[in-house]
């Protein structure tokens, strides 16, 4: 039996990993659960999959779980709380596999760590690449480690480049959704609302994702982590917008064939390929039905309207640390939108003048990339904090 290591197990990635497990027959277990503050559905998991160890984020929290057990007649998994736990059930040589699915840079070290370890990563968490790609494909080169993405686009990526050499790659295509404004005028999206930016078209997401989503920076952040994950140079991967997010990933070739990866829209096919490659197991969802009619569509970005993913672009080429400073502005950002404090354009001019505000420099480890990360974030709330004053004096 395989034992994994579920890196945010109460978020929507947790929840689809774990039910892929349930589904696995006894081939997969569960090693250790990490989670945030969601004691109850943590312990939910706790008594049904009954780990060796179970994190949560902090001291209060552990509290709550202990009460929530308690409540519920006990358990023999090892309870435990921060950072420096997070980072031992990532590394814990009892983990085959780690699911790395918490949102945001809190995921990096345990990420980085579990790299470090050699072990199999089924990557979900984009800010480890996006923040600090060199620094952890080093250590997967170093360590031996394996990094399989979980990110539907770039798990469909992988599967289409095993259909011929690296060498003869032309170009990798993603394929975004556009969100639900890819054809509101540029001028109406001042008056969207956090609401109307939450929902999302086609997939079922938290709600940073789903605002990047809205934004296109969460497509700009799959840029910077394929670059990373397939040695590519930023203009090796280009975007298209397919509303119907049923391709979610082509490879051209330099003789001009395409390959493309079609499943259905459910993030359980791209978790149990992470958890079983290089082998195929049976869909754990329904298969698409080739005798319905259907029509694809694929139209190029407006980057006019989203410039957010333009700035993804400039910041893998600027290299260093231009993709930490990115995605903690853009953290701050969103979080300030959801809060109606910034217009939903606002969240694009937070970002640039975070980017021109912060020095780039090259970080040599994890310490340092959260140093950055920190900086990032007080000049980036700084410049919310502005943008939300004149936004009430307007």
């Amino acid at each position: 039996m395989q034992r994994v290591t579920l890196l945010g197990s109460t978020g929507s990635i947790g929840r689809s990993t774990l039910d892929v497990i349930r589904r696995s027959d006894g081939r997969f277990g569960v090693f250790a659960l990490v989670a945030g503050r969601n004691v109850e559905a943590l312990a939910e998991q706790i008594l049904e999959f009954h780990p060796e160890v179970a994190v949560v984020a902090d001291e209060e929290a552990l509290e709550k779980l202990r009460s929530e057990l308690g409540a519920r007649g006990g358990t023999r998994t090892e309870l435990l709380a921060g950072p420096a736990a997070y980072v031992r059930a990532a590394a814990a040589p009892e983990a085959h596999t780690v699911v790395s699915a918490i949102v945001g840079i809190a995921g990096l070290e345990a990420t980085y760590e579990a790299v470090r370890a050699g072990k199999r990563v089924g990557l979900a968490n984009k800010e480890t690449l996006v923040a600090g790609g060199r620094l952890v494909m080093d250590a997967v080169r170093l360590h031996g480690a394996e990094l399989i993405p979980i990110d539907s686009e770039h798990n469909g990526a992988h599967q289409c480049f095993r259909a011929g050499a690296r060498g003869d790659v032309r170009k990798l295509i993603l394929t975004a959704s556009g969100g639900p404004f890819r054809s509101t005028p540029k001028e109406a999206l001042a008056q969207v609302t956090p609401e109307q930016a939450l929902n999302h078209p086609t997939w079922k997401m938290g709600p940073r994702i789903t605002i990047d989503s809205a934004t296109l920076m969460n497509k700009g952040f799959e840029v910077i982590e394929a670059c990373w994950l397939f040695g590519l140079d930023p203009d090796q991967v280009e975007v298209v917008v397919h509303p119907q997010s049923t391709v979610h990933a082509m490879v051209e070739f330099n003789d001009g064939s395409v390959i493309a990866q079609v499943c259905a829209t459910d993030m359980r096919m791209p978790i149990q390929y992470a958890l079983t490659w290089p082998e195929r197991w049976e869909a754990p969802v329904p298969r698409l039905d080739w005798r319905e009619a259907r029509t694809w569509e694929f139209h190029p970005p407006d980057l006019g309207r989203f410039p957010l993913l333009r700035m993804a672009y400039e910041a893998q080429r600027a290299g260093s640390s231009a993709g930490c400073t990115l995605n903690a502005a853009d953290e701050v950002a969103v979080e300030a939108f959801l809060r109606n404090e910034i217009s939903f354009p606002a969240i694009a001019e937070v970002v640039e003048e975070t980017l021109a505000r912060v020095p780039s420099r090259q970080a040599g480890s994890v310490e340092e990339l959260l140093d950055i990360d920190r900086q990032s974030r007080e000049a980036a709330g700084k410049i919310a904090r502005e943008r939300a004053g004149a936004r009430v004096m307007a």
